[in-house]
């Protein structure tokens, strides 16, 4: 078996959160296992409380670069649909991919977050989309689209009608395709700095790719996933620290 091919069974894993990690971890958003306490929960999360490179940030200070436009290539994929307990995720097949400085990277699945954990300038929208890549190597690229009030937001209704209840579910309904460029905004400037996952472990050097346009989502939607959630889940802003955040 190839590393990449590790690495993206690795990755569903860690993203899927089976029931058995969860539970020997109990890491979450409020409580015992809340973002602040993540580095002591365990040695696999000491980035978490000792990293520099941490996600998510407050997008300010920005330095004015010649940034390459990312090529999206995304298809149309049957819906495959997972509460893993700490977001609703859709997990996506081969064949969608984003390039961008001359790389590859593969799209995995899709989340959400609410409300956002990235801010623009000091400003938090109702909730933020990942959408989570790695190329042959395993390194990871992140987009990010806010999604600000608005209307209806008609892919996450797709998404959104299939929804599971409760933790652990998942849904793959027969006939229903979704395209992941439906999430994107029309307007493609990004920012871009160097990053981590904003989960535990915590792992650095992951790319990421904020939308500087957002997308829109319905204050019924949105009322819909934090329903379904529970709770907020957002991990607070970090340290930009000796980072640079380009656009």
């Amino acid at each position: 078996m190839n590393r990449s091919l590790l690495f993206a069974l690795g990755f569903f894993f860690l993203w899927g959160n089976a029931a058995t990690a969860a539970e020997k971890t109990h890491w979450g958003y409020t409580g015992h296992g809340a973002p602040e306490r993540w580095g002591e929960l365990s040695e696999n999360y000491a980035l978490c409380k000792t990293g520099k490179h941490q996600s998510p940030v407050n997008l300010s200070g920005t330095v004015k670069a010649n940034l390459n436009a990312i090529d999206f290539s995304y298809r149309p994929a049957p819906l495959r649909v997972v509460n893993n307990g700490h977001t609703i995720q859709v997990n996506y097949p081969k064949g969608s991919f984003i390039t961008v400085d001359g790389r590859d990277f593969a799209l995995l699945q899709f989340h959400f977050h609410s409300p956002s954990e990235n801010r623009i300038n000091g400003n938090a929208f109702p909730m933020e989309a990942h959408l989570v890549h790695a190329d042959k190597e395993g390194n990871l690229a992140v987009v990010a689209v806010m999604l600000t009030s608005g209307k209806v937001h008609a892919m996450l209704d797709n998404v959104w009608k299939h929804m599971p209840a409760s933790a652990g579910g998942k849904a793959s309904p027969a006939g229903v395709e979704i395209n992941a460029m439906d999430l994107l905004p029309e307007d493609k400037r990004y920012y871009r700095l160097s990053g981590s996952l904003t989960t535990p472990p915590c792992t650095e050097g992951v790319r990421w790719f904020v939308m500087k346009a957002p997308a829109t989502v319905s204050g019924k939607q949105a009322d819909q996933f934090r329903s379904t959630m529970g709770r907020h889940t957002n991990r607070p802003v970090q340290p930009v620290n000796a980072r640079v955040v380009l656009e």
